[in-house]
């Protein structure tokens, strides 16, 4: 039995369809890129080795097309479909779908896709095996009653969050009773648009807090290798920026504890193959939270491969395929990684800036990754999230990786459209990032002390 599929269709778009492609190359697999025809000149179209267009005329529409996904998978002959992040990456249905038309999904199961897809039912199932939540109720709350009253119980301020959303959509904090009310209604309503679901719970809101996952691949067998944690805090509308491993400042004792609970979460749910357990930590007073488990490859895995020197979409290929992973796995902590967002977006407002490319130049160097999915001379549409590029850095030390992605962010050129970069490149620069000592209100405090 082959290590690998044999022909990955891959239903995605953007730079995570490039990473893909990318590693189904080196091991010889072969690669089917599905495009709505807005994206046909984007890079990850040209280098798969077969391409198929999208039917429908909304493009977000026509990557959320799950049976034609299917359909177009099993017409060009593809044994599997990576469906990358974003889109049907965590869409239980399709992942089902797949593995009922006799296609190798390259994912978790549907139940554990299910169950953490939910967040009400990921906290009451990971709270069963001793991993701690935070003080807001086990069930989604039926009226702003009883809401309030939870908040009564745990304290303000409180967190108010979709049960089935992501992305930082639809969160907001509240002070008091006036403000809770407020935001339990913004917050049902966004959650109903965005994701088809009104059900909300509250929990208790951290000031002082950081923003820390771990990586872990479950195996058929029922193991569960953790491959080290990753910083996230630094972020803008609940939306990450920067991305590191190790976390800084991190204590030994806490870090043990956080990897303990990361792998009691993912085998309460039979979890196989890649996925990400993701903690809140009090800064204040050191104890952490369960957040959630994203149950799909992360934007940020880089970092972890550049850290362990591993290949993250090849373990998820040969665990879809055979169960383990692949031969040769050896994971070893080797220094320090760090990852930063480009992104087609105002550096100040963060607002969203869509446009043509009219220059592009990645920088280069020794121990710099780029994975990016546009180049010059293309077009950056509103339709999309506008990641750009994501620009990685390795070193023996925290102190080489940073001083090499500054170096990276300071190379990097692009022109005609408005991008991050000026505010990444003082971000990088902070004493608040550069001794390490930071947490989720970083950016805030930034933007408070810009004119």
């Amino acid at each position: 039995m082959s290590s690998f599929p044999q022909r990955v269709l891959v239903a995605n778009r953007g730079e995570i369809a490039r990473r893909v492609i990318a590693t189904t190359r080196r091991l010889g697999i072969e690669s089917v890129a599905v495009y709505h025809p807005i994206d046909a000149a984007l890079p990850f179209v040209s280098e798969a080795d077969r391409a198929v267009p999208l039917e429908g005329e909304a493009p977000v529409k026509a990557y959320l097309d799950g049976p034609q996904i299917i359909r177009l998978a099993l017409s060009v002959g593809a044994t599997a479909v990576h469906p990358g992040y974003g889109f049907l990456a965590e869409n239980a249905q399709f992942a089902q779908d797949v593995a009922d038309a006799g296609l190798v999904w390259i994912g978790p199961p549907a139940d554990a896709i299910r169950t953490m897809g939910d967040k009400v039912q990921a906290r009451r199932a990971v709270s069963a095996v001793g991993v701690p939540v935070s003080g807001g109720a086990a069930d989604a709350l039926a009226s702003v009653d009883d809401a309030v009253a939870e908040a009564g119980r745990i304290g303000y301020p409180v967190m108010v969050k979709a049960s089935e959303g992501g992305g930082g959509i639809g969160m907001a904090v509240a002070h008091d009773e006036a403000a809770l009310r407020k935001a339990f209604a913004g917050t049902q309503s966004m959650a109903e648009r965005s994701f088809g679901s009104s059900r909300v719970f509250v929990e208790r809101f951290v000031s002082t807090a950081r923003h820390v996952e771990v990586q872990i691949l479950g195996l058929a067998d029922g193991s569960v290798i953790v491959l080290g944690e990753r910083d996230c805090s630094v972020q803008r509308r609940h939306q990450k920026l920067v991305e590191e491993s190790p976390a800084p400042a991190l204590d030994a004792s806490t870090r043990e504890r956080m990897l303990r609970c990361a792998v009691k979460a993912a085998e309460v749910v039979n979890y196989v193959n890649a996925g990400t357990v993701e903690f809140l930590l009090d800064t204040a007073t050191g104890q952490f939270v369960f957040l959630e488990m994203n149950t799909r490859i992360q934007v940020e895995h880089p970092v972890t491969e550049l850290a362990l020197g591993v290949d993250l979409v090849e373990q998820q290929l040969s665990i879809a395929q055979t169960g383990t992973t692949a031969p040769g796995f050896e994971p070893v902590l080797r220094g320090h990684a760090i990852e930063v967002r480009v992104c087609a977006e105002d550096p100040r407002r963060f607002f969203p800036s869509p446009g043509v490319i009219d220059t592009w130049k990645e920088p280069e160097g020794a121990g710099i990754r780029v994975d990016a999915g546009y180049a010059a001379g293309l077009e950056v549409t509103p339709f999309f999230d506008p990641l750009l590029a994501k620009v990685c850095a390795f070193g023996d030390s925290r102190d080489e990786a940073l001083a090499r992605v500054r170096r990276a962010l300071d190379d990097f050129e692009i022109t005609g459209v408005v991008t991050n970069l000026p505010f990444l490149r003082d971000l990088l620069r902070s004493e608040a990032f550069t001794t390490g000592h930071y947490d989720t209100s970083i950016v805030a405090n930034m933007k408070s002390k810009q004119p």
